[in-house]
């Protein structure tokens, strides 16, 4: 089984694709979040992770976490800083994931409604989405993320260009 997963990683197609799709989704939503900032700091905020005084704390949170999505997007598109960029959004969506299964538990609690029924715009830059859908949705980007950090190829990457193996004339 290591052999195969060996042979597809080699082939650079997994991280390809993984690049791909991470990078579309997060710039698409980093940049929602951007050009609304008002909104999505309201949306962070109902999640009650951080303190609201000293306001700067919401403030900085809504305009530093789109613009970082939006770079490591960016970056994982152009294949440079790959294994970076892939922690960096797998961490950031381990945190994004946990904060919305526990405020879904909290409405569900609430309001006595069928878990998967539960509907509310999670600050994802996607409107309103079912919660069941939502942490599916995590869960693939989730995975997507470690391919692209645990993967050993840089082909198809401005990384693998830039960093290739001299061979030596006098070899």
């Amino acid at each position: 089984m290591g052999l195969l997963l060996r042979r597809m990683d080699d082939t650079g197609v997994p991280l390809l694709v993984a690049r791909l799709v991470l990078a579309v989704l997060f710039l698409k939503m980093g940049l929602s979040k951007m050009l609304d900032p008002i909104d999505f700091l309201k949306l962070v905020r109902e999640y009650h992770m951080l303190p609201e005084t000293p306001p700067c704390f919401l403030n900085l949170t809504a305009v530093v976490l789109p613009a970082l999505e939006v770079v490591c997007a960016l970056v994982l598109l152009v294949g440079l800083s790959v294994r970076g960029a892939a922690v960096t959004l797998l961490g950031m969506l381990v945190v994004f994931t946990g904060a919305i299964f526990l405020r879904s538990l909290d409405i569900h609690a609430q309001g006595g409604i069928a878990y998967c029924a539960i509907q509310f715009d999670c600050g994802c830059g996607t409107g309103p989405v079912y919660i069941c859908r939502k942490l599916l949705e995590n869960g693939g980007l989730l995975a997507l993320s470690l391919v692209a950090a645990l993967s050993c190829s840089r082909r198809f990457c401005l990384s693998g260009l830039l960093h290739r193996p001299r061979i030596s004339a006098h070899a």
